[in-house]
């Protein structure tokens, strides 16, 4: 399984992370499996973490047959399941076990054949063969018209989501999107199980890139685009080809799924896997009567779960960030592009003023537990890609700092209260939104925040908005959200274009840069880096240094991924993609239980 849903994140698609962390965090902005990113979650530990090749965590002895593994999550779903629709890792948490895609990724974020294996000579056209004799959980056979349709529906022009990104550079998408076109020309199906996909342009990652999730057909059958979001295929009967199949829900309570005896790559040991939502403060209880056997805890309850006798605590190094950002335009989805240009938060000094005010070493250790550690540009240490951390502004605590930068912006306190004023003479109040789950050290971490900007002399307010609502406020440019928490967990194609490019929805500060933007396309272009990803690092590293220069978003740290796992479970592999196929996962007391 290796955790496909990386793929969905979304082109790296950061998965949106929607600053999700265990304990209610799995809300943040997501990740997309096909290379993208998604908002994260919390997670993560450095004692056992693995930095290179898997490592097991598993019950003693062979595997043992029947039984149900009981896996919780923090928070109840706040979207739909379905892999081509879904927005947070909270619901990541439930679709990797029943729904898969055509590509995996090792650990070193090399695309692996899974479903279908391919073969180009140039980067712009794929050739792929998916794998026959794979059934859906509903009987029908996968061909390649289920992917086709999946492609066709996220290049519809009802399908409003970020997924387009992961579509949109195959030939004749743009115009199939546009209504030019009733179908997209570089899709080109030579029989049920062969396809030719060709891009409008060779670049280094189409393929990591290309969304790979398939859709049933059958599913969907009569239901328009602009539904399939909220329809019950997407939000409660799943289908899909993976180890486990949907056999009972009940809307935020639990997701009760049972073994697939025709799964293509056989049978799995449990009888069955019910995904159960455990409140954060209630898992470690849970943890320890024996009521959960794995779960993705925050990183603050890392220690106390370790201290359990039946539990062992499992960490690996984590692919997300968390950020504060400053919504410094308005983006046109329609048009695909930045419209308005916001003055509050223009000024460069101010933004890296308001970083150098926060302690990220003391937060990152009161609030994660220290699993964790200090980042200063959007791409996580373990990719390839990340620049030197050398190479980039520290951006170290220092209060003393941050004055002297907002003095150079021309902020200053004018009538003695403490507090400065715009450059104008005007108050300036910064209004900053953190999503609320319950989770009251939410607030409490974000309060920290808004201390410590006060402490160098900005007026601030913190805006507790509640999770169902945050990430849509902030997508839709809501004048309420000024400055904002967030996250994300990118997937294995490092390209952050999806995340930061001007014309990108997903680029939630509204970061319009033409340097930036050209050096992302840079990036991609076989003509300018061709196969060497040494030239690829290196107009990365430069895109890494001018963001960190131009601070849009003030980056605060990267996570481990932190799970909790009772004895009795047997059969885990991880490394830094995720945990194996679930399919090999078993109960030590078997049916027995």
């Amino acid at each position: 399984m290796k955790k496909s849903y990386w793929l969905i994140a979304m082109m790296l698609v950061l998965t949106m992370f929607l600053a999700a962390c265990g304990g209610d965090d799995n809300e943040e902005q997501g990740s997309e499996d096909e290379g993208t990113e998604e908002e994260s979650s919390e997670e993560g530990t450095e004692e056992e973490s693995s930095e290179e090749g898997s490592e097991e965590a598993s019950g003693d002895g062979e595997p043992v047959d029947g039984g149900t593994l009981i896996y919780a999550i923090d928070s109840e779903p706040s979207g739909p399941l379905d892999i081509n629709f879904y927005s947070s890792v909270t619901e990541a948490e439930i679709n990797q076990f029943v729904q898969e895609g055509f590509v995996e990724y090792d650990e070193e974020f090399n695309p692996i054949p899974h479903l279908a294996e391919w073969e180009t000579e140039d980067q712009k056209t794929y050739n792929f063969t998916i794998k026959e004799g794979v059934k859906w959980h509903n009987g029908d056979d996968l061909t390649v018209h289920d992917w086709v349709f999946a492609i066709e529906t996220l290049a519809h022009p009802d399908y409003t989501g970020p997924r387009w990104a992961n579509v949109q550079t195959i030939e004749g998408a743009a115009d199939f999107r546009e209504g030019n076109a009733d179908e997209i020309a570089g899709l080109n199906v030579k029989g049920d199980y062969e396809i030719e996909i060709t891009f409008d342009k060779a670049r280094v990652n189409n393929l990591l890139n290309l969304w790979t999730y398939p859709m049933n057909q059958t599913a969907f059958e009569g239901i328009e685009v602009a539904e399939m979001e909220e329809s019950a295929p997407s939000m409660t009967e799943l289908v899909g080809t993976g180890p486990f199949k949907v056999k009972n829900t009940s809307a935020g309570e639990y997701y009760e799924l049972e073994k697939n005896e025709d799964y293509w790559q056989g049978e799995p040991h449990l009888d069955g896997l019910t995904v159960r939502v455990v409140a954060n403060t209630s898992v470690i209880g849970a943890l320890e009567n024996g009521e959960v056997d794995m779960v993705p805890v925050h990183p603050t309850q890392g220690e106390e779960a370790d201290a359990l006798d039946n539990v062992s605590v499992i960490t690996y190094p984590g692919v997300s960030y968390y950020y504060v950002g400053f919504k410094l335009g308005v983006f046109d989805s329609d048009a695909g592009e930045i419209v308005e240009e916001k003055e509050k938060y223009s000024n460069k000094k101010l933004r890296q003023a308001l970083w150098h005010a926060i302690d990220r070493e003391q937060w990152i250790e009161t609030f994660f537990g220290g699993y964790g550690k200090t980042l200063n540009a959007p791409i996580p240490t373990s990719h390839w890609i990340a620049a030197d951390n050398d190479d980039l502004k520290q951006y170290e605590y220092s209060t003393e700092k941050a004055k002297e930068l907002l003095a150079e912006a021309g902020y200053e306190d004018t009538n003695g209260d403490g507090f400065v004023e715009d450059p104008e003479g005007n108050e300036f109040v910064l209004s900053f939104s953190h999503y609320d789950t319950g989770n009251p050290s939410f607030e409490t971490r974000a309060q920290a925040l808004v201390q410590q900007w006060e402490q160098i002399g900005v007026k601030s307010e913190l805006q507790m908005v509640e999770v169902q609502n945050y990430y849509d406020m902030i997508e839709n440019d809501d004048p309420a959200i000024e400055a904002f928490f967030g996250g994300w967990s990118v997937g294995a194609d490092p390209d952050p274009t999806a995340l930061w490019a001007s014309d990108q929805l997903w680029n939630y500060p509204r970061f319009n840069n033409e340097e930036a933007d050209k050096l992302l396309e840079d990036a991609l272009d076989v003509e300018v880096v061709g196969d060497d990803k040494d030239k690829r690092k290196d107009v990365y590293t430069e895109w890494q240094k001018l963001v960190n220069e131009e601070a849009p978003a003030l980056i605060i740290g990267e996570l481990e991924e932190v799970y909790a796992v009772n004895e009795r479970v047997g059969g885990l592999e991880y490394d830094v993609t995720g945990f194996n196929n679930a399919m090999n996962w078993f109960v030590t007391d078997g049916a027995d239980k």
